[in-house]
């Protein structure tokens, strides 16, 4: 009943139109009036400082107006150093791991330490190591037990002496909501004579601070949400935006996002028809495994001779040349300037 109506991406807008199709007999699902805006955030407020002053000395103090244009953002952002971007990075990383050890230090733990408490927190997480990030409501389309469906496996990159890869959660569950709560347990307490309770934290109170923490501080931002449940996300934009590589099932912005260097995707465009969901998720379990075996941790530990992982530096960079323009607010709110709230004659 309103004069246009839209979702908050492209995918949003075409699942928005088949749930309306009802009310429109007559037209065509594409024909359907509602459109898409897509998400975006503000990035002087997500991009870390540390960040902000590299492309001040890389690019200029405007370097904000050049996000009004794509190709003149991407050629100033590929001019940055390798070594100044990964030094800017690993500075946040280093900033990440303090914070975590804090916020994890408890003076009296119970008899057994769970992964959002420690009574000694010097030598958890390290910084050197690739660290994942996942910040989410624990609502079950999130599928939060995605990465524990294969304990095993998991804990065997965690384990890894030479390529070892830490996990860093945070989020909240609703108070009614008791398999979300159980889930949460059940992850805080994994143990099974592994380092990852050492390797592993959850992090209480899950709020702007500690989301700021995170997708400034982290190699990878994971999202595993069942499609086409994830409107649109806008975190991992963030994530990019500091140069944090999404790793994440193709849904919401991110299938506007994702151009193979930027990040990695996990599963399908679209799920098979009449597949049972416990399929979908054993086979987008799957995917999400064996990208991080066979992409994610060999792109991160492959060094070149002065020390700098070159190919994944590159990914950064393409990151936050690519995706920073397109998932600004300043390009949504020009988006719902000229194709929502401009009257046209």
């Amino acid at each position: 009943m309103t004069r246009t109506a839209n979702g908050v991406s492209e995918k949003h807008g075409e699942v928005s139109r088949a749930l309306w199709s009802k009310m429109f007999p007559e037209a065509d699902v594409s024909e359907i009036p509602i459109t898409h805006i897509t998400n975006g955030v503000h990035a002087p407020t997500w991009i870390a400082p540390v960040l902000q002053d590299l492309f001040e000395n890389n690019i200029g103090k405007n370097w904000g107006n050049l996000l009004k244009n794509s190709a003149e953002w991407q050629t100033a952002v590929n001019q940055i150093p390798d070594a100044e971007l990964w030094n800017a990075h690993k500075l946040l990383k280093n900033l990440l791991v303090s914070f975590i050890r804090q916020r994890t230090l408890k003076p009296e733990t119970g008899v057994l330490e769970t992964i959002h408490e420690h009574h000694d927190t010097n030598k958890l997480f390290d910084p050197n190591v690739l660290t994942i990030g996942f910040a989410r409501r624990v609502a079950a389309y999130k599928r939060w037990n995605l990465l524990v469906s294969d304990l095993d496996r998991l804990l065997k990159m965690v384990d890894d002496e030479s390529r070892p890869v830490q996990f860093v959660f945070a989020g909240k569950a609703h108070p009614q909501d008791r398999s979300g709560k159980l889930l949460l347990q059940n992850l805080m307490a994994l143990d099974h004579n592994s380092q990852w309770q050492r390797r592993a934290v959850f992090i209480e109170d899950y709020d702007q601070e500690v989301a700021r923490y995170l997708v400034q501080g982290v190699d990878v931002w994971m999202n595993v949400p069942r499609r086409p449940m994830e409107a649109s996300g806008t975190s991992g934009q963030k994530a990019a935006m500091n140069g944090a590589l999404n790793l994440s099932i193709l849904d919401g912005w991110w299938i506007e996002g994702d151009n193979g260097i930027n990040g990695f995707s996990i599963g399908e465009l679209a799920d098979p028809k009449d597949m049972p969901q416990d399929e979908i998720d054993a086979k987008d379990a799957e995917s999400l495994y064996r990208i991080l075996e066979n992409d994610v941790i060999p792109t991160f530990y492959d060094l070149d001779s002065a020390g700098l992982p070159v190919k994944w530096i590159t990914r950064m960079r393409n990151a936050i040349a690519t995706l920073t323009p397109q998932f600004s607010s300043d390009r949504m709110v020009a988006d719902y300037f000229e194709q929502i709230y401009q009257l046209r004659v």
